[in-house]
């Protein structure tokens, strides 16, 4: 809970009590005086009431201290009659409001125990700073970065509104599935997509992906896609050296007969998707997808070179930097120096604090440990 609340939850406790202990010694030093006085003063402020009554003039709300006074009082005497203020209904709901939060006061907390602060800050920062992320996003980052296991239910509830919700996996064809993953460490995918600068002008960029790791191993940018150029960068990645034994790409004509002919020599066959079928090549066109909302949507590119600068940095931080769920979580190029996951359950290793790099100028953090003098 942030401090300003309990700051003003602490200050109305203490104001109610300062009233309450006011209206005892009122009641104390009324007591003491003489019945005639008593009567007299009763009728003087029977009378003012009767003022109010007769103009229709609305008094001021109660305040906690006074209904609470006027719950006491009401068990010394017959207060239906002597009530005028407000309706006895309003009385007993008084009463019964008063028992709620006494048998919340006197009730002991059920649940799970609430995780430390620092971490609960930790998860707040997190999705504040990381607008594209989701609580399945936060946990693995938690996990294989920090070493610190927390559930993305629980993540969930400590998240800023609104929070996205992470991408729904699943596909309709189980037999292609089944076919990918079974050869998705020798699997490559590839596909196009536009963006678009600052003066309007329409770029095209190619993305190639390992399927099995979830690795991008080359994405360029160019403004006249041709089916030479698209050649060209299939050769500066697939020399006849390398374990890719397929490669999935739809049925443009910028894949041009060459490109599959040359890809063939080296030993890399051609898996042609469907037409219309999208999901056909499902990992690429979720790659692309997540690089949609987690860059090029908030990300205007001035010119061809500072999208090529833009992609660069997203993908180094894509293959070195960001969990993917599908891989358990975990990181298709992994730092040498990763945790443990799981070890200390909500908290830090010992002599360790937790730092954020910030990506892209802060549109994404990555966070991991370094080690301070004890």
């Amino acid at each position: 809970m942030p401090l300003m609340p309990k700051l003003d939850i602490l200050s109305n406790v203490l104001l109610t009590m300062f009233d309450l202990l006011r209206d005892t010694l009122s009641f104390i030093s009324v007591s003491l005086r003489a019945r005639w006085a008593l009567a007299a003063e009763n009728l003087f402020l029977r009378k003012q009431l009767a003022l109010y009554l007769e103009r229709r003039v609305n008094p001021r709300r109660a305040k906690a201290s006074a209904k609470l006074t006027l719950v006491l009082l009401s068990r010394l005497f017959a207060w239906r009659e002597a009530l005028t203020v407000v309706k006895p209904d309003t009385l007993i709901r008084w009463h019964r409001k008063g028992f709620r939060l006494f048998w919340r006061w006197k009730s002991k907390a059920r649940g799970r125990p609430r995780i430390p602060a620092g971490l609960q800050k930790l998860i707040a920062n997190m999705g504040a700073s990381n607008v594209t992320w989701g609580e399945e996003r936060i946990a693995a980052e938690l996990l294989l970065k920090l070493g610190i296991r927390v559930s993305p239910r629980t993540i969930r509830r400590y998240l800023p509104p609104p929070c996205l919700p992470g991408p729904q996996q699943g596909l309709s064809s189980q037999r292609w599935m089944t076919f990918v993953r079974n050869h998705a460490q020798a699997m490559l995918a590839c596909d196009f997509f536009v963006a678009v600068t600052t003066r309007f002008r329409v770029l095209y960029v190619i993305v190639i992906m390992e399927v099995g790791c979830r690795r991008i191993i080359h994405i360029n940018v160019t403004a006249h896609p041709t089916a030479e150029w698209t050649l060209q960068q299939f050769r500066n990645v697939i020399s006849g050296e390398e374990p890719y034994r397929y490669l999935i790409h739809d049925r443009d004509r910028i894949y041009s007969r060459e490109l599959d002919s040359s890809l063939k020599a080296v030993g890399v066959r051609i898996l042609k998707t469907p037409f219309r079928a999208p999901q056909a090549n499902a990992y690429c066109e979720r790659l692309v997808g997540s690089i949609r909302r987690e860059c090029l949507d908030y990300l205007i590119p001035l010119n061809e070179k500072h999208l090529r600068l833009i992609l660069k940095l997203w993908v180094d931080h894509y293959n070195r930097g960001r969990p993917h769920s599908s891989l358990g979580p975990g990181i298709p190029d992994p730092p040498l120096d990763l945790p443990q996951g799981g070890s200390l359950p909500y908290r830090t290793p010992k002599y360790c604090s937790v730092f954020a790099k910030p990506i892209l100028g802060g549109l994404h953090h990555e966070y991991g440990l370094e080690r301070f003098a004890a």
